[in-house]
């Protein structure tokens, strides 16, 4: 991501599974390979006493390079 950019760094994700919150996540600016911008984010939430790996990606629509 450039400087010109107005996509801010980071950004925290509040995850909720039926209506109770599992968790938050930090989404970081990204890059992605087919050129659009967005943010991504991974990482682990416990919700009833399970662990559950996450994986999110914001894709900012119309991003991707003509």
């Amino acid at each position: 991501m450039s400087k010109g950019d107005n996509v801010q760094a980071e950004t925290l994700a509040e995850i909720a599974v039926n209506i109770d919150k599992a968790g938050t996540l930090i989404a970081r600016a990204k890059t992605f390979s087919t050129g659009s911008r967005g943010y991504h984010a991974s990482g682990k939430l416990v919700l009833n006493g399970k662990t559950y790996q996450t994986n999110i990606q914001l894709v900012e629509v119309g991003s991707k390079p003509q």
